[in-house]
This record gives C-alpha cells, sequence and structure tokens, in this order.
C-alpha cells in the first residue's frame, strides 16, 4: 500500500491515467469485492463432527472440496475444509500428504468450472468470458482432479496400513454425526453466484454500453457479505471458525500494489505482443503456468490475455472470446488455475493452508521441498499430459 500509491501518482504523472483508473475501478474493486465476500460468507458456515480418518473418507473430503471450489472459490473452500479435515486426521501419524493434496484439489484445481473458481478466470470474466463459457473446461476439470484423487487416495491408503492401531479406532464415547452449521450463508452465495452469472454485459445491453453499470453486481455482492455479517451466527463465526479479518485485510493491500504495477506491464505487452515466440496454445499454457506458479496466478492470466489480445491476426478472428481465440483463453485458463498449485505462491489460498496446518504442529514442507517434494514429481506431469490431451 505504502509503495502503491507513490507509484500510482508516478504512473498518472506519465501519462497512464486511463489505464490506471480502469485497472482500480473496473478489474481491482469488483475482484476484491468478489473475493471478501466469499471469504466472509463461508466465514459463517461450520462443519463439525466426528468421522473416522480412513482414505476412502479422506478422498471424499478431497473430492466434495474440489466441486465446492468452484462455487464458493477456491478460499471459501479451502478455509471451510481444512479445519475439519485436520481435525478427522489429528491422530494420524502422516497426514502431510492429506495437506499437499488438499492444496493441489481443493485451494487450486477444484476451482476451474466458473469465474467464481479461481481469481484468474474471474478477471477474464470481466475482461467478456461468458460465465458459462467455463463450464466448457468439464473435460480438464475431470481429467486432472480425479488424477489427483486417485493418487491421494493410493497415497493415503499407503500411509494408513503405517499407522498406529491407536490412529485408526473409531472415536470413543458417544460421536457427534456430521452436521453443518451456519446454513443462511448458502442462501447468501446462492445470491453471489446468481449475481456473477446474470447481472453482466451479455445479458445487461446496459453496462456493455456504460461500465459503470456494471457495479450493479458489485453491490448486490456486498450486500450479501453484509447480510451474511449482521445475520450470522456469532459464536460460529468468531469462536467455532476462529474467523478474522487480517487474512483479507492482507490480500487486499497485496493486490492492490500488484493491480498498480500491472499498468505498465500490461500495456508494453499488448502492444509488442508478436515479439514474443507465443505461436501456440501449448506454449500459452506453458508460459501462463510457470509465471503463475512463481509470481500470483491473477495478475498472470491478465497478463497473458493481453499477450493474446495482441496476436488475433495471427490466430485468426472467427472465435473470439473475451476479444481473444477462444482456444488461447481455454489454454491462459488452465494454466493460471492448474499451476497455481506448483508452489505456495501460486494462488492466495495455498499459503493460508500451510500456515492454519503448522498452526495445527502439521510439519509442512518448506518452499522448496514443495516443489521438489511434491510439485514436480506428482502435479507436473499431470499438467503436462492436460496439455498434451486438451491443447
Amino acid at each position: 500500500m505504502a509503495l502503491g500509491l507513490p507509484l500510482a501518482v508516478i504512473l498518472i504523472y506519465r501519462g497512464f491515467y486511463h489505464e490506471l483508473s480502469h485497472q482500480i475501478l473496473f478489474d481491482y474493486i469488483p475482484f476484491i469485492i468478489l473475493l471478501g465476500a466469499l471469504f466472509i460468507i463461508t466465514g459463517g458456515i461450520h462443519l463439525k463432527g466426528d468421522i473416522q480418518a480412513k482414505p476412502a473418507i479422506n478422498t471424499l473430503f478431497l473430492a466434495i472440496g474440489a466441486v465446492l471450489a468452484s462455487f464458493m472459490g477456491t478460499t471459501g473452500a479451502a478455509m471451510l475444509l481444512i479445519r475439519p479435515i485436520i481435525r478427522t486426521n489429528e491422530k494420524r501419524k502422516f497426514n502431510v500428504h492429506t495437506i499437499l493434496f488438499f492444496i493441489a484439489i481443493v485451494a487450486n484445481a477444484g476451482g476451474m468450472l466458473t469465474p467464481l473458481g479461481d481469481p484468474p478466470l474471474f478477471l477474464l470474466y470481466l475482461r467478456g468470458a461468458p460465465f458459462s463459457w467455463f463450464f466448457g473446461l468439464f473435460g480438464p476439470w475431470l481429467f486432472v482432479n480425479t488424477i489427483f484423487l486417485v493418487l491421494y487416495f493410493v497415497t493415503d491408503s499407503y500411509y494408513y496400513l503405517r499407522e498406529p492401531e491407536a490412529a485408526k479406532l473409531k472415536p470413543a464415547g458417544k460421536r457427534e454425526p456430521l452436521r453443518v452449521t451456519g446454513n443462511i450463508n448458502f442462501v447468501y452465495l446462492l445470491g453471489v453466484i446468481l449475481s456473477v452469472a446474470f447481472l453482466n454485459q451479455q445479458l445487461i445491453p446496459l453496462i456493455h454500453e456504460n461500465h459503470y453499470f456494471s457495479f450493479i453486481r458489485e453491490g448486490v455482492i456486498l450486500l450479501m457479505a453484509i447480510l451474511s455479517i449482521v445475520t450470522s451466527n456469532k459464536e460460529i463465526r468468531y469462536m467455532q471458525n476462529k474467523f478474522s479479518w487480517a487474512p483479507i485485510v492482507e490480500v487486499a493491500f497485496l493486490f492492490w500494489g500488484i493491480f498498480i504495477t500491472m499498468v505498465p506491464a500490461l500495456v508494453y505487452l499488448r502492444e509488442h505482443a508478436s515479439s514474443f515466440g507465443l505461436d501456440s496454445p501449448a506454449l500459452f499454457f506453458s508460459a501462463t503456468g510457470g509465471l503463475s506458479a512463481f509470481l500470483d496466478n491473477a495478475p498472470t492470466a491478465v497478463s497473458f490475455h493481453n499477450v493474446a489480445l495482441g496476436m488475433v491476426t495471427r490466430f485468426g478472428e472467427a472465435n473470439l472470446i473475451a476479444g481473444i481465440p477462444e482456444i488461447l483463453l481455454k489454454a491462459i485458463s488452465l494454466g493460471a488455475v492448474f499451476f497455481g498449485a506448483m508452489t505456495y505462491i501460486g494462488n492466495g489460498p495455498n499459503f493460508m493452508v500451510k500456515a492454519i496446518a503448522e498452526e495445527n504442529e502439521i510439519e509442512m514442507p518448506g518452499f522448496f521441498g514443495y516443489i521438489f517434494k511434491f510439485s514436480v514429481i506428482v502435479l507436473l506431469p499431470v499438467f503436462i499430459l492436460t496439455q498434451l490431451i486438451f491443447l
């Protein structure tokens, strides 16, 4: 924030006022309102109950998370499920692999089917990709998540056999059935989903004529978040879920700086797109993925969308989505979402999940340990197969 403000002044002085104001008004504000609303609403939902930590149960947890991630966001789904799955496996000696696959599936690969799922998809949606277009990514979503779930089940089954017998016993005494509390928040979550799906320029011509009318959508989303705060059970939110504003405030400040510093880079990428040698969807996929892993997948997706804008003549104008060839939009979307799982900094929820796991005394691998012991060995081969099959 401290560096973002003086940089904004410099950009205005250097003639980037139009680009800067558009970036803040029509990218950053909608982005942070959606992310904040999903964070607030899911913070009022609590999942509890006694569950035996068997491989099939754990795999079901991750499969549910893969579905929820597309509709309540990877951040929302991860924050909803991470503590229950940690509690379920608290007596297990071997549980690091569960958190690693949780990051890959729930915090990343699961959020592919709607623009609500992952920040880069929402930013592409703001650039004109229809809400329903992302359903067309069901094939890669199913392929990647199925492989991850199978790999996890095999891995967890192996470690389960090595667990001491005490870890395999059912919870002693009276068991509490699995149940969800704070259900009113699912109504607000549905309100957010419907707002993104229907309050857009594809369905409301007035928004296409004047972009400022798009803030109708943000107004409804903000209303859903406020209603969640006002009507949710305070004990569920602040005591059981240990809700804190710190994570979303940190994200808001971080992305304020990112969105401002992106402005000159985006202009440069659009004007020099043809000189980067990205002449195939496969290269767009790998380049977007590589930068997403080590920067952040949201600004990376926007950057390569700008590159694609400068290459419309090369790929043809017959089938454009969000102003770029559809195959390039597909490559950018897949690369940004999937490769966000390659490092702890590839996507916002990754580091949050790691921090919560370490708070619960789970010894997570360090930054490079995560990459070389998990990402390169497990994730990267699956992503290479994805590129070969779908692009």
